[in-house]
């Protein structure tokens, strides 16, 4: 299985990324789709840099997109040749998949709208997930339980889906955190919330956003942020190994400790590649 992976930061934030958790969001990437598919080849691209080769799309099974600190209503060449690059793929047929940004790329792209949530953000983690009709018995969301948590850094959000889309899941702050899209020969899913981060970049994600989270007053200070994310790290002990206490104190259970779990959407995009080869 050969894959492309988009990475939606511009270098500087690439750079931050990497200062903050060693690696940028399409390394992160690659290395979940590894750990679940350990043949599949990934070939990492950076859209967003003027000077980035423009990627050909043939021989490639699918194209995954990153998030980002982009926002989509940025009249600014870096959106538009992510804009670009999800039309060509879906038009010419390639399957996508992508989280947060990347939902927010392909809505637009196909004709819906995204900007900023006006019920607010979400940071840290996306609470009671629950599958729309349509997105009950959808294979994007199979294993998934009646309702669930997942990581979630992001203000802006997909507000009007495109004609035609499935939306398959949402919660109380957003009507949209699951969806399907189809748009010419092409088709996409996506998640507003984060399957691929590891708590530990979770952690650091929000540190770099600390004064976001101040601003949308969800915590006193940055210090106070700080002291949150660094419980959140502590969670990374997957599974059994992560505090008890702390498990309890955030009121996470196995669909965001276990790793498995927390990556179910990934997986289950990666089998439709598969099947579908």
């Amino acid at each position: 299985m050969r894959l492309l992976i988009a990475d939606g930061n511009e270098r500087p934030a690439r750079d931050r990324h990497v200062a903050a958790t060693r690696r940028t969001s399409a390394e992160s990437y690659a290395a979940v789709v590894r750990d679940l598919e350990p043949e599949a080849e990934c070939h990492l691209i950076a859209p967003a840099d003027a000077d980035a080769p423009s990627p050909g799309l043939e021989g490639f099974d699918g194209l995954i997109f990153t998030g980002s600190t982009l926002k989509v209503s940025q009249d600014s060449p870096a959106v538009h040749r992510q804009l670009a690059l999800m039309r060509t793929a879906l038009e010419g047929g390639l399957p996508v998949f992508g989280s947060c940004w990347g939902v927010q790329v392909a809505a637009v792209v196909a004709g819906g709208e995204a900007a900023e949530n006006p019920r607010g953000p979400e940071y840290g983690f996306a609470r009671a997930i629950t599958p729309t009709e349509d997105g009950r018995g959808h294979p994007l969301l199979a294993g998934r339980p009646a309702t669930w948590d997942a990581p979630a850094i992001h203000s802006d959000a997909v507000l009007v889906p495109p004609p035609g889309a499935r939306v398959l899941a949402g919660n109380r702050v957003l009507g949209v955190q699951a969806i399907e899209i189809t748009h010419g020969r092409g088709w996409f899913w996506g998640t507003q919330y984060h399957p691929e981060l590891d708590l530990d970049e979770l952690a650091a994600m929000l540190r770099l956003c600390g004064s976001a989270v101040v601003e949308a007053g969800l915590a006193k200070d940055e210090a106070a942020v700080r002291d949150y994310a660094g419980e959140v790290e502590a969670l990374h002990g997957e599974g059994a190994a992560a505090p008890l206490s702390l498990a309890w104190r955030h009121g996470v259970g196995p669909e965001v400790l276990e790793a498995p779990l927390r990556r179910r959407e990934i997986g289950n995009f990666l089998e439709r590649l598969a099947a579908d080869r």
